[in-house]
């Protein structure tokens, strides 16, 4: 079993800053891509940014140059800077991983419970 917390969210002044994390855990052999996505009422589940293990990342138009995602293979972590934040990027925040678990044959694609980041005066 692999579990996936994450944790950071928070409600924040329109131009402020948020760093979310999310942490892996349970029998896993090796994780491949991580990321992040994101879900605002009423609409559907977005990506925001990914990062394969060998770090090229991905990000969706609306995060690049306002999100860096980063991770510490070591931690089994994944991180999401959020910087200049707009009320648009008021979601729920999902953490993703391709896992490989322990004594599995097969990648297996696991998701966190979410995180509410709210971005409001």
């Amino acid at each position: 079993q692999v579990q996936l917390v994450e944790s950071g969210g928070d409600l924040v002044q329109p131009g402020g800053s948020l760093r979310l994390s999310c942490a892996a855990s349970g029998s896993i052999f090796r994780i491949y891509t991580m990321g992040w996505y994101r879900q605002a009422p009423g609409k559907q589940r977005e990506l925001v940014a990914v990062m394969p293990r060998d770090g090229n990342t991905n990000y969706a138009d609306s995060a690049k140059g306002r999100f860096t995602i980063s991770r510490d293979n070591a931690k089994n972590t994944v991180y999401l800077q959020m910087n200049s934040l707009k009320p648009e990027d008021t979601a729920v925040y999902y953490c993703n991983a391709y896992v490989l678990p322990i004594g599995s044959i097969k990648v297996a694609n696991y998701w966190g419970q979410g995180t509410q980041v709210t971005v409001s005066s």
